[in-house]
């Protein structure tokens, strides 16, 4: 049995955030032969099941890595089987940082039927993340106020200016060691989520909780949030499309990009 991890966008997603014809063959086939497969996103959990059900895979075997691997979740029964979170008293320190550099900083309601994206204002960024993050919006000025627990994760984001990011990951940078990881998902969006979480150790998380051996699953991405999966699995698939930093992490590299079923080809080239 075999265990495959893959990030969504700019990995099994193409440009148009669609799983294509040919990728969803190969998952059938994969699936079919009695191997798991694992979404592994940055996003929450409700955008994860929304590209799973759009890409009508509804057969067992399928997990789900949310919120950079904050979350897991078992889609067979319908559960969270792993969950870690911010603490919450993080939060109003985190986000009178970023409001000091006027920067978009967001967190999640992440508990059940009401969860909920929550933004300090309906502004640009907010916008521009919803056109593919279908989730519902809670504007509340102090982030802390409209959740009752920790967060997955927050979400920093800036459209046009990449050094503000970078501001405001280097001013947390002491205060952050040991409590919260800040790792690029795209040059737009700063992650932060907890100290010991991640897509690498999720993985680990399920190769033990399947009783999978690790040298059994494959991880592919593109982007610096992947390159603790990467690392973690017993075969690590950098995109062609990918950073030069993720490849550096990868075991292969596909040949061909997520536009053109790149990870399809490849895991059936290593299988």
């Amino acid at each position: 049995m075999k265990l495959l991890f893959t990030d969504l966008d700019g990995t099994l997603l193409n440009d148009e955030s669609q799983v294509t014809p040919g990728t969803k063959a190969f998952l059938d086939e994969f699936l079919a032969a009695g191997n798991k497969l694992v979404f592994s996103s940055g996003r929450p959990l409700m955008s994860v099941l929304e590209v799973k059900e759009k890409a009508g895979l509804t057969q067992p075997g399928i997990f789900l890595s949310c919120s950079n691997g904050t979350r897991v979740y078992d889609c067979d029964n319908r559960k969270t089987v792993m969950k870690t979170g911010i603490p919450l008293s993080y939060v109003p320190y985190l986000q009178e940082q970023a409001k000091s550099l006027s920067l978009h900083i967001q967190t999640y309601r992440d508990n059940g039927e009401n969860e909920a994206v929550i933004t300090p204002a309906d502004d640009e960024e907010i916008r521009y993340y919803r056109r593919k993050i279908h989730m519902p919006m809670v504007v509340s000025e102090n982030l802390a106020d409209a959740i009752t627990e920790g967060p997955c994760k927050m979400l920093a984001i800036s459209l046009h200016n990449f050094d503000k990011l970078e501001a405001f990951r280097e001013n947390i940078a002491d205060w952050a060691e040991n409590k919260i990881r800040t790792i690029y998902s795209s040059d737009q969006y700063l992650e932060l989520f907890d100290w010991n979480a991640g897509k690498g150790s999720a993985l680990l998380f399920l190769c033990d909780y399947l009783g999978i051996p690790v040298k059994d699953s494959y991880a592919a991405g593109d982007a610096d949030n992947d390159i603790s999966m990467l690392d973690a699995a017993g075969c690590g698939i950098a995109m062609k499309n990918a950073t030069d930093k993720v490849k550096a992490h990868a075991d292969v590299v596909t040949e061909l990009t997520n536009d053109q079923d790149g990870l399809a080809d490849m895991m059936r080239k290593l299988l």
